[in-house]
């Protein structure tokens, strides 16, 4: 424990930028929105952080279990915290995005601080983006949220959960002009974002912008996503560029998803539990991962700490050390040696966990799905947002709609 706190501490005077060019890992934390709402502190539909102010208690619970499971960024909780969302369709909320963003960075500094952590204040996709509304009026609330993000001196930025690399675009030209690191996500597939482009172009197009960090995030499982940020990588080199790269993806398995990720499954977002990978998925996804040349490794929705610390420990060896939360932890199941019952302890070893296919006892449930396929995207009159509820009428439509898909 001595050498860890000596190399927590040591890792602490560096910056993200300084622990990538160097060659470390760099281990980020889990999707707080999926995680919160299963908690009871966050609502299935906007997603919206509001918890950071309302209940940060629960908010720095969750950020302490990612640090102590190995992650060193801890993400401000300030996903869809932007003014537009935070008003979208009826939402209605006493507190500012100001308010939200600030109380974000005050726990996530407050935690990061316990450790080795780098704190990464982070913006995502806007309902203005789907409006139509213009570069100048969506940048405006990327600005917004970034002057809160310099007034607490987050470490870097994030642009993440984008379905648009022209949208993901005008983020990093905003975040850039703090002058700190900026990291840019999309939520994207091996098709590319929602108007056609490549992962190739898209990684090009971010790099270009400014971004010296890119990769993906949510919308598809972890080997859906590193298949995707080693086609950036591809595209990067091929254009001459450099960049690091990331990836944090959803901890379900989508081998069904079509090219707009498991929001269009549908057991999105109550019924995906069946999906959930397990640790020992995570150990292959972490190193798929860092074989692929990826280095800031993390994850999105469905992550929880025990997935985490799945990926500290198949890393363990390149990091030189295990997280604090493998001292409750035997690697690949040694702690089952301990247990009463003969048959269990007969599964205290790798090689059962590896070759293990589980069953989800289910009978007459399918293996997969089929997605929905509406079809539409920025410009179409069904993404354009409102601030006003969604009327019964609309909710009518839409019902029936829906019987044909």
């Amino acid at each position: 424990m001595k050498q860890v706190l000596e190399k927590q501490k040591k890792a602490k005077s560096s910056g993200i930028l300084e622990r990538l060019n160097a060659g470390e890992i760099v281990i980020g934390d889990g999707g707080f929105v999926f995680a919160l709402e299963k908690r009871g502190y966050v609502k299935a539909g906007p997603w919206t952080p509001e918890a950071a102010a309302e209940h940060p208690e629960a908010v720095r619970q969750l950020h302490r279990e990612f640090l102590r499971a190995g992650a060193n960024v801890m993400q401000t909780f300030t996903f869809y915290a932007s003014d537009d969302k935070l008003e979208n369709r009826g939402n209605k909320l006493a507190l500012t995005g100001a308010q939200i963003n600030e109380a974000a960075c005050d726990l996530a500094r407050e935690v990061a601080n316990e450790g080795d952590a780098l704190v990464a204040g982070g913006v995502s996709q806007t309902p203005s983006y789907l409006s139509c509304k213009s570069d100048k009026e969506v940048k405006a609330i990327f600005k917004k949220q970034l002057d809160v993000f310099t007034k607490k001196n987050v470490d870097f930025l994030i642009a993440e959960y984008f379905e648009h690399v022209e949208e993901a675009v005008w983020a990093v030209e905003v975040l850039k002009g703090s002058g700190k690191p900026v990291a840019a996500t999309l939520c994207i597939g091996p098709e590319g974002d929602m108007h056609g482009n490549s992962p190739g172009d898209c990684a090009v197009k971010l790099v270009k912008a400014g971004a010296q960090i890119v990769g993906v995030n949510c919308h598809f499982d972890p080997l859906t996503c590193v298949k995707t940020v080693k086609l950036m990588k591809e595209g990067v080199e091929k254009a001459g560029l450099k960049a690091h790269y990331m990836v944090q993806p959803l901890a379900f398995h989508t081998p069904d998803c079509n090219c707009q990720g498991f929001i269009d499954l549908p057991e999105f977002p109550f019924a995906l539990e069946p999906r959930i990978l397990t640790r020992w998925d995570m150990h292959q996804y972490a190193r798929e991962a860092y074989n692929a040349g990826i280095r800031y490794i993390g994850g999105c929705c469905g992550y929880e700490p025990y997935h985490i610390r799945a990926v500290s420990e198949e890393l363990a060896p390149e990091r030189g050390f295990l997280p604090a939360a493998s001292e409750k932890h035997g690697m690949w199941g040694a702690g089952l040696e301990m247990h009463t019952k003969p048959w269990v302890r007969a599964r205290a070893r790798r090689d059962y966990w590896q070759n293990l296919k589980p069953a989800s006892g289910r009978p007459l449930c399918p293996s997969m799905s089929t997605p929905a396929s509406w079809g539409v995207t920025r410009g179409h009159a069904d993404l354009m947002q409102q601030k006003e509820a969604t009327s019964k009428d609309q909710l009518k439509q839409l019902f029936d709609r829906s019987k044909n898909h």
